[in-house]
């Protein structure tokens, strides 16, 4: 079965962690960046997100897993070292149509979390269909060396280009070729060229 590659908007929705351990730190960090509402449902919490908790930024039910704890649910994770609760936790969410992921249990799971480069905005994402996430964090370790950390403000940079140009009169086609152009492996090179040089510049100021 080959798997849908995604990138889902979580801005506003609720997700729902259950478990308060230190995999679950991970998945909430994750969902910080993305922008969604995190309910946690675990008897006791790490410090870390007990921090949180105080910070008002994660909602904490202090009780074991139950049904109704996915009520207004838009995701699921299940971060818990109990494969029973894990096991109940998909059973419910796959009743309630809700997407669950529980976390090292292929068998309870509706999707995957891929092996993540990111640099800012610019994100690539490695899938095994769960056969090898070794072979999936080598392959992320190789292209954190290919995308290095300029990316990000390249992309930036071509974020700006863009609004610019969709802004201006000329034809779709000349728009979308010049955009191409725009994204190519010399207007990268060039790009950096010219970050380097400002740097220099800047220096010596």
């Amino acid at each position: 079965m080959s798997l849908l590659p995604i990138f889902v908007k979580l801005r506003g929705r609720q997700v729902v962690v259950i478990g308060g351990g230190v995999i679950a730190e991970g998945k909430i960090e994750a969902l910080f960046a993305a922008e969604a509402r995190i309910r946690v449902v675990a008897p006791q919490v790490t410090p870390v997100i007990a921090n949180w908790i105080g910070k008002g930024t994660v909602e904490w039910k202090v009780k074991p897993f139950a049904a109704t704890d996915l009520d207004g649910a838009f995701l699921v994770i299940a971060a818990t070292s109990a494969p029973g609760v894990n096991a109940a936790v998909y059973t419910e969410a796959e009743a309630r149509g809700i997407l669950c992921n529980s976390v090292d249990d292929i068998e309870h799971c509706h999707f995957y979390y891929g092996s993540v480069v990111q640099r800012g905005d610019l994100q690539v994402a490695i899938s095994t269909n769960g056969k090898s996430p070794a072979l999936a964090q080598r392959l992320r370790l190789q292209l954190e060396k290919q995308f290095g950390p300029e990316y990000e403000l390249w992309l930036e940079w071509l974020g700006a280009a863009r609004e610019v140009l969709r802004a201006g009169d000329d034809s779709p086609e000349s728009k979308k070729a010049l955009l191409h152009n725009l994204a190519s492996e010399p207007m990268f090179q060039r790009f950096l060229q010219e970050a380097r040089a400002q740097r220099a510049a800047s220096g010596a100021a």
